[in-house]
């Protein structure tokens, strides 16, 4: 008997709701399916970034959030959940809207970038604790956008202090 049980969608799997709202499956996947909402946006985030740019990467969580609104919607249309677990194009959209000011090269900021997410996410402060009250495909879209911006917003005063901190443990380490 195996622990490692794929969630069962609401929808068939080859449904585009389904598709697009479990980001391709990645939603159906056990145990903290936002956590693995926001790694299956990476990969797709560093292509953006590496090959086209910042604004292309903050154009596609835009897209991303619009198609997935209607895909939450038609999704919930099926289910009782206010807000389904394997439903993480919410968190792909919002990850992506995290890591817009990402270097594609530097990869803590990628680690950076994925933790202030999912803390921000998880954490759900205000207005996003209050969106998230709400049951409808919009608010389960916005609730994770506020806490994007929230990360963004982080992510964009920790990164310039990184040079900083490295050269002042550098000062009083000798190396």
């Amino acid at each position: 008997m195996s622990a490692f049980r794929l969630a069962r969608p609401a929808l068939p799997f080859r449904h585009p709701a389904t598709l697009v709202g479990t980001w391709f499956g990645a939603g159906l996947l056990p145990v903290a399916p936002g956590s693995w909402g926001s790694l299956a946006a990476l990969p797709f985030a560093w292509l953006m970034l590496a090959w086209g740019s910042p604004r292309l990467l903050f154009v596609a969580a835009l897209l991303a959030f619009l198609l997935g609104w209607w895909a939450t919607a038609h999704y919930m249309r099926h289910t009782d959940a206010k807000d389904p677990q394997e439903i993480v194009v919410d968190e792909v959209s919002a990850q992506w809207l995290t890591l817009v000011f990402a270097d594609p090269a530097v990869w803590w900021h990628w680690l950076l970038g994925f933790a202030l997410f999912r803390l921000f996410d998880i954490a759900k402060p205000w207005p996003a604790n209050h969106i998230d009250r709400e049951r409808s495909a919009l608010a389960v879209m916005a609730d994770d956008t506020v806490a994007a911006l929230y990360a963004l917003i982080t992510f964009a005063v920790i990164v310039p202090l990184f040079p900083m901190i490295a050269a002042v443990w550098r000062a009083l380490h000798g190396s």
